[in-house]
């Protein structure tokens, strides 16, 4: 149980990573603000990251996504992979030829956040994107991990990447594509987020689509959703094409909580979502454009979801909206796992906000306690 260092209130939904309470942080940013940035000072010190996004007065800027870090002399940018040499912007990973990155294989259908409504999960799109009217058995996904992130959350499920150095063993564009194999019917993107290293999955992508020779194989993302708008436009389109999908994980809606949690803002992520919302008309079987928000208990609650989804519902009420269950991790692991009621409450707000499809994902994750 922590205490929170702003109101004195104790409770065991206060993270003593993150020692102030959802009311605080929503009522007196400015007061906490010190606390939540030595949380996150705190959390990349061990890692060698730069412990905020830099914005040097003389320096290199990078627009890869919307930090929009100058970079000062001899030194990193937010996500570790670009540096500032000699006044030039410098790409330790992430380029085509040089991507941080591992991949594996995922039967299908596979524990995907949009696995209820994607053609590998649920046979959406049969025939012209999808293999079977129903889920794609038999079939793989390619699961490609980029090993870097635009944002810092707290409470990161992948936060193991980021002990290793970026100029070690490294994957060329042409290597991740030569890993797509008979049966792999569909690429995932995820991470850390694959934002940092665009360039290196779309070219990766560019070549395996272009030597797909008419067979099903689908683009799909996973990402905070905080990349430059021309980079989001070349993703959406080869998404399109390929009856792929972009997943964005709304982390929070406010924008103060986004940066306790999560370090940054998130005024990137909702510009990029707004945006992807009116692609998504264009293809609405399967859907382009999936949502989802983890649970975090004490600061994702009822009034934050409901916030999220009413943003969703405003632009399409029909994008699918997962709600996830956390589980402890990474500075975040004295915290319970997300509660039966907690999802039951966060579910009924989404509806309520307009939106008309939604499921509580994760559900063997869920406690019966709280």
């Amino acid at each position: 149980m922590a205490k929170c260092l702003s109101c004195g209130r104790s409770s065991r939904l206060i993270s003593q990573s993150l020692p102030v309470c959802l009311d605080c942080i929503r009522a007196r940013f400015n007061q906490v603000r010190p606390w939540i940035e030595e949380a996150h000072r705190a959390s990349r010190l061990d890692f060698g990251l730069p412990t905020r996004v830099p914005k040097a007065k003389a320096g290199v800027k990078c627009r890869i996504c919307g930090n929009q870090c100058v970079i000062p002399e001899g030194e990193k940018g937010f996500c570790g992979l670009r540096e500032n040499r000699r006044g030039r912007l410098f790409h330790l990973g992430g380029e085509g030829d040089r991507g941080v990155v591992s991949w594996y294989y995922d039967p299908l259908p596979t524990n995907c956040v949009a696995d209820w409504v994607c053609p590998g999960g649920s046979g959406a799109g049969y025939p012209r994107y999808s293999y079977f009217n129903g889920p794609e058995y038999g079939c793989e996904n390619l699961a490609v991990f980029y090993e870097a992130c635009s944002f810092d959350c707290l409470y990161c499920q992948n936060w193991h990447f980021r002990g290793r150095e970026p100029l070690e063993g490294t994957r060329s564009a042409q290597e991740l594509a030569a890993a797509v194999r008979e049966k792999t019917a569909c690429i995932c993107y995820f991470g850390g987020d694959p934002t940092p290293q665009l360039a290196h999955a779309l070219a990766a992508s560019r070549l395996v689509l272009k030597r797909r020779d008419g067979r099903i194989l689908r683009i799909c993302w996973e990402t905070n959703g905080s990349m430059h708008r021309g980079l989001l436009e070349e993703m959406a389109q080869l998404s399109l094409e390929s009856g792929g999908c972009i997943k964005f994980d709304l982390k929070a809606f406010d924008e103060g909580l986004n940066l306790a949690l999560c370090g940054v803002s998130n005024r990137q992520t909702l510009k990029n979502f707004r945006w992807l919302a009116d692609l998504a008309s264009e293809r609405p079987n399967p859907p382009l454009l999936v949502a989802s928000t983890l649970l975090v208990p004490g600061y994702i609650d009822r009034e934050e979801v409901s916030k999220i989804a009413g943003f969703i519902a405003s632009l399409n009420p029909t994008i699918p909206y997962s709600l996830l269950a956390f589980y402890p991790c990474f500075l975040m692991d004295d915290l319970p796992r997300t509660s039966r009621r907690h999802a039951e409450e966060a579910l009924q707000a989404a509806k309520e906000a307009g939106l008309e499809r939604v499921r509580i994902g994760n559900i063997h994750l869920l406690s019966d306690e709280y």
